[in-house]
């Protein structure tokens, strides 16, 4: 096994199992927002702190409404940060959160400048423009393109990610390469292709994306196959040396 304490970079996705939470957010549930038990949700996140070896005051979660909107912070907050989609930070030991159930997470770093991201990127955020937002967040910050480092979590596919002709053809508009057929015959959107492609067009060149599709897969929530569900996690954070 690797010396994972060596490395200057900690990206981690979460799985819907093993927390607390009751059906139907069973079990490892991280929302706050969907209508589980408060209590379950609070253990769940102290479970993943402890597995982390991170405090739980260091996780820095937002409200996130499918805007294009990124957030600098600095420090800690009690509470989710209101009315963004995407996190980018220069702090060491503070953990920035996506929440997903089909929407693509992404985890950006570059570990030479000491600047990372964390981006809620739906379907309405990445036709926004969410991720090149966040790019440009960390180049503020003294990240360069060629640097970053790119992790996409298990989303909807492609395959099964299945919306309207005209909707599809929105998406392509302004993420090209997003569109595509599903297993069905029918309009698809694929949001991690389209990313992909934009990133490349960005100079992001470092990128993995795991090919897991939330919509199939029962390890993971997902909005569209169960409606009322959980939410997974994205998780990054650059701990002290």
């Amino acid at each position: 096994m690797p010396d994972l304490s060596t490395r200057p970079v900690r990206m981690v996705f979460t799985s819907r199992a093993g927390g607390v939470s009751a059906a139907p957010y069973d079990s490892f549930n991280l929302g706050t927002h969907v209508g589980d038990n408060p209590e379950d949700v609070a253990a769940n996140r102290s479970r993943l702190a402890g597995i982390l070896g991170l405090p739980t005051d260091r996780f820095v979660w937002m409200e996130q409404l499918h805007t294009n909107t990124v957030t600098r912070v600095d420090a800690p907050s009690a509470v989710p940060v209101e009315a963004t989609d995407a996190l980018v930070t220069r702090e060491k030991d503070l953990a920035l959160c996506v929440l997903v159930a089909d929407c693509t997470p992404v985890l950006l770093s570059d570990h030479t400048a000491g600047v990372i991201g964390a981006a809620h990127a739906g379907r309405m955020g990445a036709r926004n423009g969410i991720v090149k937002n966040t790019v440009q967040a960390m180049v503020d910050l003294g990240a360069q393109p060629s640097q970053i480092q790119v992790l996409l979590g298990p989303a909807a596919a492609g395959a099964s990610y299945e919306v309207p002709e005209d909707m599809a053809a929105d998406v392509e508009k302004h993420l090209p390469g997003s569109r595509t057929i599903t297993t069905r015959g029918t309009a698809g959107i694929d949001v991690r292709a389209g990313l992909v492609r934009q990133l490349l067009s960005l100079g992001v060149t470092h990128i993995d994306a795991d090919p897991r599709d939330t919509i199939t897969d029962h390890d993971f929530f997902s909005h569209r196959r169960d409606g009322v569900t959980g939410r997974q996690a994205g998780v990054i954070w650059m701990p002290h040396a």
